[in-house]
């Protein structure tokens, strides 16, 4: 029997669009000879479809083009994820679902049973989860269908069951010859390994194969990593599909000599290529086709322009200096060699003027005040308005160029440096922002970030001789205490513990706290850590809880 892992990048919401897709995936599948094609979950809609499920209508389509990809499956079966409505009287009204297709009609449907509520899900907002455990009899073969989070529990991995009910235990237990994992898991870094380890050891437990179908592909600040595969019943790897791209994963289960066991991107790699996925679908799939970004000659926006020019082609990429009367030489030289390595347009704009004038007229208001942050904002407002509107009259996208760690401490101006509507690398700390620097570089086999705004101190230049190190702590020392605190949730006295001046640690987790009102107004970060801002850390603004 032959069995096809057909990963796609789907657009939520997009039925129409999805369901020709999956069709097309079919008759992919089917002129390679399978007899069983498997799609992701929620395939039909895109993951996560969130408060789309609330709109009758929206859910009514979707049931109508299963019904339709149905009719297409003759010769050829197909398990393919919807979303059903629950057609008991009690609990939500929604069900997460996989369709099993055959013969031009539906055959047998499956329900996801346990539903994940942290981090960036929140299911137990619209599903119900699923009944008793149901098998397929495919070919004579036994299939035992699960949906992602159904094979998350595993308490000897992960150190604690984190459910009660154990769906691919009881598939085991009622006769499954084949585990089958239709799922959206997002990327996170390292995941993937871990993602490795907690199914093989699933399949070792039960004594059971299992594939793994994923999708792939960006959808808002989530990005698919796709690398669908299928381990034997010793838990190990035997079958691998491409990571971050759309692809088709023939297997024989008569002949698994034959199976193709593809690479998976390995440390900064990885994390790269996760960007530029999420970086090119959210572009494309929000209807842009151009974007544009300020570049100031330092490490993140060179990062980000980089990023960008891989995902949409140079000639998508426009890049803006706006020097002032404190911007270095350098700064200047950095940014347009960045550009010509790139091939991106290039433009300056200075802005000495506009913030002259704006200090001429606000200078009776001001009195005698000396000038402070006031002034450096304003600098950085002046810069958000330029971009904002080139971004209004060419219908460009604007790209914010804070990274994490600013983030995190709010070193960044609202309504200036933030201005934008996605946070490429706003997910990703500095120093690792450093070690993508280098990744880009080795990749192109070139210099394509100068090496001079790798190496130089980073400074916002928004007062003379200014470096981030006269308001923050080595990036080296903030990222290692970011990690506790927002990672790891550790308190003040824990990171001390571990080795960490006192003053600095509570310095930093000060600035954390009161920066929450700049984050909830940020742009959207792609996701590419474990516990990124945005949806899967929602923290309160008006709060006083205070670590001693």
């Amino acid at each position: 029997m032959k069995i096809a892992l057909v990963q796609l990048n789907f657009v939520v919401g997009d039925v129409r669009g999805n369901s020709e897709k999956i069709l097309a995936g079919l008759g992919r599948a089917a002129s390679a000879g399978a007899s069983l094609a498997i799609f992701s979950e929620l395939a039909v809609v895109g993951y996560p479809p969130r408060d789309l499920l609330l709109k009758p209508e929206f859910v009514r389509a979707n049931v109508k083009a299963v019904q339709q990809i149905a009719e297409s499956c003759r010769g050829i079966a197909c398990l393919v994820g919807f979303v059903e409505e629950n057609k008991e009287s009690l609990g939500r009204s929604l069900r997460n679902a996989v369709a099993y297709c055959a013969e031009g009609r539906v055959q047998q449907v499956c329900h996801k049973s346990l539903l994940p509520t942290y981090d960036v899900f929140d299911e137990e907002r619209y599903f119900e989860p699923g009944p008793p455990v149901s098998l397929i009899n495919h070919e004579g073969v036994s299939l035992g269908v699960s949906i992602c989070e159904d094979l998350w529990n595993d308490e000897q991995l992960i150190g604690r069951r984190l459910y009660h009910e154990d769906p691919v235990g009881r598939l085991a237990t009622a006769g499954a010859d084949l585990i089958i994992n239709v799922s959206a898991s997002p990327f996170g870094h390292e995941k993937h390994d871990f993602r490795i380890r907690l199914f093989g050891s699933q399949a070792r437990r039960h004594r059971r194969p299992i594939i793994f179908v994923n999708q792939v592909g960006g959808n808002d600040e989530l990005v698919f990593d796709g690398a669908s595969a299928v381990f034997n019943e010793r838990g190990q790897v035997v079958a691998q599909g491409g990571a971050f791209q759309e692809d088709m994963l023939l297997v024989d289960l008569a002949a698994p000599d034959s199976w193709r066991l593809d690479p998976y991107p390995v440390d900064i790699a990885h994390i790269h290529d996760a960007l530029v996925l999420g970086t090119r679908d959210y572009v494309h799939k929000c209807g842009f086709r151009k974007v544009v970004l300020g570049l100031s000659g330092g490490v993140d926006s060179a990062v980000t322009a980089a990023i960008a020019t891989e995902a949409l082609g140079p000639e998508a990429v426009t890049g803006v200096a706006m020097p002032s009367r404190y911007s270095s030489t350098h700064s200047l030289t950095d940014a347009e060699d960045l550009a010509r390595n790139l091939g991106i347009d290039y433009k300056v704009i200075p802005i000495s003027p506009i913030h002259d004038t704006f200090e001429e007229y606000l200078k009776p208001n001001f009195a005698d005040c000396p000038p402070d942050i006031t002034e450096e904002n304003i600098q950085a407002r002046i810069r958000g308005v330029l971009l904002m509107a080139l971004s209004n009259k060419f219908g460009w996208l604007l790209l914010t160029t804070g990274n994490k760690s600013e983030l995190a401490v709010g070193y960044c101006t609202l309504y200036g440096d933030m201005c934008g509507g996605l946070a490429v690398i706003g997910d990703v700390p500095k120093t690792m922002v450093y070690r993508l620097a280098r990744h880009i570089n080795e990749r192109a086999g070139r210099e394509m970030v100068p090496e001079s705004t790798i190496t130089k101190p980073p400074s916002a230049e928004l007062r003379p001789d200014q470096t981030d190190q006269d308001s923050l702590p080595p990036y080296e020392v903030l990222d290692r205490i970011l990690e506790q605190y927002i990672t790891e949730e550790k308190s003040a006295g824990e990171i001390i513990a571990a080795g960490f001046e006192a003053e600095t640690v509570h310095k930093v987790i000060r600035l954390v706290d009161l920066s929450e009102y700049k984050r909830k107004q940020a742009a959207l970060c792609l996701k590419v850590t474990s516990r990124a801002f945005g949806v899967g850390r929602r923290m309160p603004i008006a709060a006083r809880f205070r670590y001693e």
